[in-house]
């Protein structure tokens, strides 16, 4: 992970790399906004019942998952938050958290805001009414920033589609092909209206062509610089380690208030 943060462009100068597993402080705040939270509202967030209802009985760690995710934010103070779109819930159960500790023990947390990119959502290649997923068992649904061009090639070849052969963008009524034409634009920076436009005249199965070249040719340089950074594993490891050390002087002090107003310490 490390490796293909690095490699698409993330400068541990400018931003804080770290393991969250090696900032103990996150598991605490987690667990003192677990105090704050009800039963009911987690019940309610779509990655709790999607993936229990995949599973029969989801777990714990699922369950309280998003309370975690309002402690990494919430604990660095953070205004503003880049997230998909199916993540919008979770910010916001972050933001009642927020609105909830500042209430009872007085204002500490500000509500963070999301950061949305112009491609909300990229939908898997087997089920485009559902998002691309790495964890998707199909093993043909997502693409890897590291899967070969022929990989990658042959995954938007079976990408599921419909049985109109013109390019279109109605992701209502046409979600696979919709789901191409936001792959296309996004992979080669243009607009939705640019991508369709350079579909005219090809057929689903040609377009699926060049959707897969904009593809490879945007991921290649990532690629190659993930494999190369893997193969430095010193390297990787001194920038966690500097980034786990900054991280914690910035949560240390957080989790320290937030302990003096609940009565911990």
């Amino acid at each position: 992970m490390a490796a293909s943060l690095l490699a698409c462009g993330v400068d541990p100068k400018k931003a804080i790399l770290f393991q969250q597993s090696q900032v103990p402080e996150h598991a605490e705040l987690a667990w003192i906004l677990g105090c704050l939270t009800s039963m009911p509202r987690l019940r309610h967030l779509p990655q709790w019942k999607v993936k229990s209802r995949q599973k029969n009985e989801g777990s714990v760690g699922l369950y309280t998952y998003p309370v975690l995710q309002a402690a990494d934010i919430l604990l660095y103070r953070s205004t503003h938050v880049p997230v998909g779109e199916d993540q919008i819930q979770h910010l916001e159960l972050t933001q009642d958290l927020a609105r909830i500790f500042n209430k009872r023990y007085g204002e500490l947390f500000p509500e963070p805001r999301a950061l949305l990119s112009a491609t909300r959502k990229v939908k898997s290649l087997r089920d485009p009414s559902a998002k691309m997923s790495k964890s998707d068992p199909q093993a043909t649904a997502a693409i890897a920033i590291t899967d070969s061009p022929d990989d990658i090639a042959l995954k938007i070849r079976r990408a599921v589609t419909d049985f109109t052969s013109e390019v279109t963008y109605d992701p209502a009524a046409r979600p696979g092909v919709s789901n191409l034409v936001s792959m296309h634009a996004a992979a080669a920076s243009i607009g939705v209206e640019e991508a369709v436009s350079r579909a005219r005249g090809l057929d689903t199965g040609a377009y699926k062509a060049v959707v897969a070249e904009a593809v490879i040719r945007r991921l290649a340089p990532i690629r190659e610089e993930v494999l190369r950074l893997r193969a430095e594993r010193p390297h990787l490891e001194a920038v966690l380690a500097e980034g786990r050390r900054r991280a914690r002087q910035l949560a240390a002090p957080t989790l320290q208030e937030v302990r003096r107003r609940v009565g911990l310490c």
